[in-house]
């Protein structure tokens, strides 16, 4: 359970990339806390959005800028004066890494060194949360989890980018946020497959066998033997709240990294599916052989560090992970139109998860 103490109420949040799947979530979550919001996004990038379905373009002050647009960026955060930043803005599909490589780096790379950069307008305390990936990791197709301080190299362009971003990060924190009257302060957050209801990104597994349901017809799975680190989007946010709140207590948190992965073993796509199907019957899916790029097929991580120093811990099993999630896309389906429904359901699996112990 999160701590009782709310240290974000009236408090400025700034979230980048606060349209997207964890963003939205993240910010639904600091409406709950009573946070002051403000969120940045280019664009909302999926029609449906879990952003749009419960509502927060009403919830949460929004300014509609590309991150890659340092001028605007850098007026935006100053003027705000946030207290706490959590950057999630990012171009986060692997294939579309492939197709638009160069979005992919500008977006990743250089709208992060962006936020670098506008950070160093800010007079005040600010404690601030940079999220990247598991797959920053050299991956060497072991079973061991990767460790926070193993080397870094991402091969596909999307896993290549967010490599360098950690090296951009802490490359800022030595050189301009280290000093004796340093008031900026920072922690990376690393996390694999996030799962849950209101994803509805192209090329991802769930979305894909949502949007096939609403269509009726079957989904093409392209690897079903690829087994990833699922694990359910508030398990991750959890993880990046409690760094935060971890990070203003504690200062030799700045520049730390941290690992979020589950503790379960590893499941197969085809599993997920499998899993998704016994709690709703009418998915159905066809597997293909056809693979154009290349995607790693087996990765893990070690959060015995988050665990140790964070006393972060995932709390749902994976059985459990499946069912909340296929239980919010049946709420989706039965109540698309009312987004009040969809705000409740929301809620209601975000208060859920505070309450386990």
């Amino acid at each position: 359970m999160l701590n009782k103490k709310n240290i974000f109420k009236n408090k400025k949040i700034l979230i980048t990339g606060h349209t997207g799947f964890k963003g939205s979530w993240l910010s639904l979550w600091m409406y709950k806390l009573e946070a002051n919001i403000l969120g940045i996004s280019k664009d909302v990038p999926t029609n449906p959005s879990h952003y749009k379905s419960v509502g927060l373009d009403k919830l949460v002050k929004n300014k509609f800028i590309d991150i890659q647009d340092l001028n605007k960026l850098k007026k935006t955060i100053k003027v705000f004066k946030p207290d706490f930043i959590f950057h999630l803005a990012a171009q986060a599909i692997v294939k579309k890494s492939y197709k638009d490589s160069l979005l992919t780096w500008k977006t990743n790379l250089i709208g992060t060194i962006n936020i670098l950069e506008s950070l160093k307008e800010i007079k005040k305390k600010t404690y601030v949360i940079l999220i990247t990936s598991d797959k920053v990791y050299k991956n060497l197709e072991t079973k061991r989890g990767y460790k926070e301080n193993d080397f870094l190299g991402g091969i596909d362009p999307y896993g290549a980018s967010k490599s360098a971003t950690e090296l951009a990060i802490q490359s800022y924190i030595k050189s301009f946020f280290s000093g004796r009257k340093n008031k900026i302060y920072i922690s990376v957050g690393r996390a694999g497959n996030v799962i849950g209801g209101g994803d509805w990104s192209e090329n991802r597994l769930i979305p894909d066998c949502m949007k096939s349901l609403k269509k009726n017809t079957k989904m093409y799975v392209r690897n079903p033997s690829s087994t990833r680190p699922w694990q359910h989007v508030l398990e991750v946010l959890n993880g990046y709240i409690i760094l935060a709140k971890k990070l203003k207590k504690n200062k030799k948190l700045h520049g730390e990294v941290f690992n979020f992965g589950p503790k379960n073993k590893n499941y197969k796509v085809i599993e997920v599916l499998q899993k998704i199907k016994f709690f709703w019957h009418d998915i159905n899916w066809k597997i293909i052989k056809k693979k154009n790029f290349f995607e790693n097929n087996l990765l893990n991580l070690d959060s015995s560090k988050a665990e140790k120093i964070l006393k972060w811990r995932c709390k749902l099993n994976f059985n459990k992970t499946i069912q909340i999630t296929t239980d919010w896309y049946k709420n989706f389906f039965n109540y698309k139109n009312n987004k009040r429904k969809i705000f409740i359901k929301s809620i209601e699996q975000i208060n859920d998860f505070e309450n386990l112990r």
